[in-house]
C-alpha cells in the first residue's frame, strides 16, 4: 500500500510540461500503459486484502466449500465494487495525493488518466458491479455492494476523512462489508456470524491504519488530513493501537460457537502473536527509543490473513463446532 515517489530523468524541454513520472505531453502511450493506469486507480493491492476476507466468509456461511462459480461471480462483482470506490476516491482526493510522498505516483497525480476519465471509470465499475452481483449472485449482495460504495465516498471520503481523527474508525466500516456480501451471496440473508466477522475487520482497521499513519505522519499533516498520529502524541496513538488490538482479538473469539477447535487454536495463537508486537510498539514509544510502526502494519495484514484462512479451512474440513457453552 505504500508508494514511494521515484525520481525520473526528463529532458529539459519536457520537465516544465509534465508532472514527475508522467510521459511528455503529446507522447503516445500504448494500450497496455493506458489500461495499467486505469487499473491502478482501482488500487488492486487494497482489493487483494478484501478478497482474502470474502472467500472465508462464504466458506463459513455454508460450513462447507461453496459453489466455485458462485465464489467467482461474487469475487468479480466485489472486485468491481471495490475498484469503483477506490477510483472515485482517487478523483476526490487528487489534491491530497499531490502533496503526499506516499501517493505522488497515482494516475491522476501523474496525469496518466484524465480526471473525467477516472470519474466515468469509477461510475461504470460501480454500475457494472451491481449488475454482475444481481444477475449472477442475488439482489441482496448487489444492494450491499452499492451501499458500500456510497458509504465509502460520501461518509468516509467526503464526510470524515478531512474532518476528524476518528476518520478510519468509522469510515473503515466500508472495508468490513466484503464479509457481509460474501455471507449474503451464499445464504441470501445476513446473520450474526457475518456481523462478528464485520467487527473483526472493524477493530482491526485502526491499528492497521494508525501504524501506517505513524510512519507517514508528515505526509498526512502536509495534506491537512487529521489522522490520529497527526493530532495526538505518539504515546496516545500507541496506547489506542493496544486497546483496539485487544478488542479485535477478543472479538475473533465470538466465532467459536460456529467453528471448531482448529479455528479456536489459530485465533488464540495468532492473537497472542499480534498483541505481543502491539505492546512492543507501545513500550518502544514510552521509552522514547526508535519505533518501527511499519513492522506492525505488515504483521496486521498477516494476522488478518491467518484468522480468515483458518476460518476457511475449518469450514472446509467440517469439524464439529464448539457450540454455545449452555
Amino acid at each position: 500500500m505504500s508508494l514511494v515517489n521515484a525520481a525520473h530523468g526528463r529532458s529539459e524541454d519536457t520537465s516544465a510540461e509534465s508532472p514527475a513520472g508522467a510521459p511528455p505531453r503529446g507522447a503516445r502511450r500504448s494500450f497496455r500503459q493506458v489500461a495499467g493506469a486505469y487499473a491502478a486507480l482501482a488500487k488492486p493491492r487494497v482489493i487483494e486484502l478484501l478478497l482474502v476476507t470474502t472467500i472465508p466468509a462464504m466458506f463459513l456461511a455454508g460450513r462447507e466449500v461453496p459453489d466455485l462459480w458462485l465464489v467467482l461471480a461474487t469475487l468479480v462483482g466485489g472486485t468491481m465494487a471495490a475498484g469503483s470506490a477506490n477510483a472515485l476516491n482517487c478523483v476526490i482526493d487528487a489534491d491530497i495525493d499531490k502533496v503526499m510522498n506516499r501517493t505522488k505516483r497515482r494516475p491522476l497525480v501523474k496525469d496518466s488518466v484524465p480526471r473525467r476519465g477516472a470519474l466515468v471509470f469509477g461510475l461504470v465499475l460501480g454500475i457494472a458491479s451491481a449488475a454482475v452481483l444481481y444477475f449472477t449472485v442475488n439482489l441482496l449482495s448487489a444492494i450491499l455492494a452499492i451501499a458500500t460504495i456510497l458509504f465509502y465516498i460520501f461518509v468516509y471520503t467526503l464526510g470524515l476523512k478531512r474532518r476528524t481523527s476518528q476518520n478510519v474508525v468509522w469510515g473503515g466500516a466500508a472495508g468490513c462489508m466484503p464479509v457481509v456480501i460474501g455471507w449474503a451471496a451464499v445464504t441470501g440473508t445476513v446473520q450474526w456470524p457475518a456481523f462478528v466477522m464485520f467487527g473483526v475487520i472493524f477493530f482491526w482497521t485502526p491499528p492497521h491504519t494508525w501504524a501506517l499513519g505513524m510512519k507517514y505522519r508528515d505526509d498526512y499533516e502536509r495534506a491537512g488530513v487529521p489522522m490520529l498520529p497527526v493530532v495526538a502524541t505518539a504515546q496516545h496513538v500507541a496506547r489506542q493501537i493496544v486497546v483496539y488490538s485487544w478488542v479485535m482479538v477478543a472479538w475473533t473469539l465470538l466465532l467459536l460457537p460456529v467453528t471448531s477447535w482448529l479455528y479456536a487454536t489459530f485465533a488464540v495463537v495468532a492473537g497472542a502473536w499480534f498483541l505481543f508486537y502491539a505492546h512492543r510498539l507501545h513500550a518502544s514509544v514510552r521509552r522514547g527509543v526508535e519505533t518501527k510502526p511499519m513492522a506492525l502494519f505488515h504483521r496486521s495484514n498477516t494476522y488478518l490473513m491467518i484468522v480468515f484462512v483458518a476460518l476457511a479451512v475449518d469450514s472446509a474440513i467440517g469439524l464439529p463446532v464448539l457450540g454455545l457453552p449452555f
